[in-house]
């Protein structure tokens, strides 16, 4: 089969199946194109539950799958490619974690999205790359140990000067490669271009930015903007996307190492195999689901 049979072949499948297809933005284009959903892990999560379908299938890596099955506990969550998981959501666990607060018991532990399910079970609340200022702000308490993401922490706390932040030495491997040199010289092939980058970049990158966001916030800028030009600070999909839906301006990615093998690890054959009965089952006891869900319904509950 060539890709456009393979995709109506998904999307026969998915409806005989009654399965729900998220794909994260990072995703490539021809999974995009045959998912029901497509946005940032947590946009994605809520669209879950509103979904008819009793099955859904998680195009991205392991930590969204698991935040799908968190907040939707009664369908039955697959993952599509099982190898797909997070360098950042993995790099603390729960028992690292504990220790530190340990030494920090006064600290209210925030934790970015981009963690597992049992790391989330001893974090006080949650946070997207998107909701992190907002959220913090409106924690009663002015200390605040932030994980694991340094960079997007280091973000965060400059929004928000008034309050202690306690920084752990994690976060993107693939953020964290954005180098000045890679700044200066996409400015001088684009000099009319503006350059939007996550957070979670390097602090010297997010200074240099016209505007920092989540992966949404990015594509929404540039989709709105009068500019013409773009430099696309975060994985390099974005700017493929981007050039899709605004065909009469021009996106360029900062980097060429920007890209994700984890994401990419997810190919539409393994779309295929997933909605013919092959995708991992994410399995999480009622207990995990409860102690884990805490701290993302309390970022609901801060107005996330």
């Amino acid at each position: 089969m060539n890709v456009y049979e393979l995709q109506q072949e998904i999307l026969r499948l998915k409806k005989q199946n009654d399965i729900c297809i998220l794909a994260h933005s990072y995703q490539a284009r021809e999974i995009c194109e045959i998912a029901d959903f497509t946005g940032d892990s947590y946009q994605l999560s809520v669209m879950a539950k509103s979904a008819p379908q009793k099955n859904i299938l998680m195009c991205g890596v392991r930590f969204m799958a698991e935040t799908v099955k968190i907040l939707s506990p009664d369908k039955n969550v697959y993952l599509s490619s099982k190898v797909a998981s997070c360098p950042m959501a993995e790099q603390m666990d729960k028992e690292m974690i504990v220790s530190v607060k340990e030494r920090y018991p006064d600290y209210t532990v925030v934790a970015y999205i981009n963690t597992t399910a049992e790391l989330k079970t001893v974090c006080d609340v949650c946070v997207t790359s998107s909701s992190a200022v907002n959220i913090i702000k409106r924690i009663e308490n002015d200390k605040i140990l932030f994980i694991p993401d340094c960079n997007l922490g280091d973000y965060v706390q400059r929004q928000i000067p008034d309050k202690t932040f306690k920084l752990l030495q994690g976060g993107c491997p693939i953020h964290a490669r954005v180098t000045l040199t890679d700044v200066r010289k996409a400015k001088a092939l684009h000099p009319d271009a503006k350059l939007l980058v996550h957070p979670e970049c390097a602090p010297s990158i997010v200074k240099e930015a016209d505007f920092v966001g989540s992966t949404s916030g990015i594509m929404n800028y540039a989709r709105s903007s009068d500019d013409k030009e773009f430099l696309i600070g975060t994985e390099i999909s974005i700017a493929e996307h981007l050039q899709y839906s605004c065909p009469d301006k021009r996106f360029y990615p900062l980097s060429k190492d920007l890209i994700c093998p984890n994401m990419k690890s997810t190919t539409l054959v393994d779309v295929y195999n997933a909605v013919c009965g092959e995708g991992e089952e994410i399995i999480m006891s009622d207990k995990l689901i409860r102690e884990a869900g805490r701290c993302i319904f309390k970022m609901v509950e801060l107005g996330g």
